[in-house]
């Protein structure tokens, strides 16, 4: 959970941070079909559900690049954090509200999905905002709405506009042409990512679903 203090006269980035946030401060989003034509059924076929996949693939892809893990930390400092852990959320289907956990992060899909079954086994019918306590500083927002295949999706935040970690939402997917697709949206701020690691994200994430074979073992 190391967390690195940004040196800002040593920051390639340091005019477009101070721009994004002290001038124009702003987030953006982008909504993309991922084609999880060969996830899905690999997954079937190995009784693994989606959302521990999804939320695999995005941790990932948020690790291998320090501009997903900028933020600041509890005493105000810009930095970034070595590894993210995800902070997803899950449905009630009684009472139709959902609770948010968390889930010890590891490159090994096989050990990543074991604790998130544990996770789910240990917390998954408690009710509330959070089911799972003690949640550490070094997370990031993931989310689901199944229910609706979104062409487009936006968070809206309102407070001081210093939210930095990015927040991925996927929807319902669907085919089409007989492709499977997923809907993606990842919500970043402009004060540390632009379009171009927007692009990268995605991209990312579709080689991962391409490649699934490599760490669904």
């Amino acid at each position: 959970m190391n967390f690195t203090v940004i040196d800002m006269n040593k920051w390639e980035r340091r005019a477009y941070f101070e721009h994004f946030m002290n001038v124009t401060r702003c987030t953006f989003s982008i909504t993309a079909n991922l084609n999880v034509t060969k996830l899905i059924p690999t997954l079937r076929a190995k009784g693994i559900k989606l959302c521990p996949a999804f939320l695999y693939m995005v941790t990932r892809t948020v690790n291998a690049h320090r501009e997903f893990r900028v933020c600041f930390n509890k005493d105000g400092e810009l930095g970034y954090w070595k590894n993210m852990q995800p902070s997803f959320t899950f449905f009630h289907k009684d009472d139709k509200t959902f609770s948010t956990m968390w889930t010890d992060f590891s490159n090994d899909f096989g050990l990543f999905h074991q604790n998130y079954l544990d996770d789910m086994n240990t917390y998954g019918e408690v009710k509330g905002l959070s089911a799972k306590g003690n949640e550490p500083p070094n997370t990031i927002n993931v989310s689901c709405i199944p229910w609706v295949s979104f062409t487009g999706f936006n968070l809206n935040i309102y407070t001081d506009g210093r939210y930095l970690l990015p927040i991925t939402t996927c929807g319902k997917y669907f085919e089409q042409a007989g492709e499977i697709l997923l809907p993606v949206s990842l919500q970043v701020h402009h004060a540390v990512c632009d379009g171009y690691h927007a692009g990268i994200f995605m991209n990312e994430l579709q080689e991962m679903v391409d490649n699934c074979e490599q760490w669904l073992l």
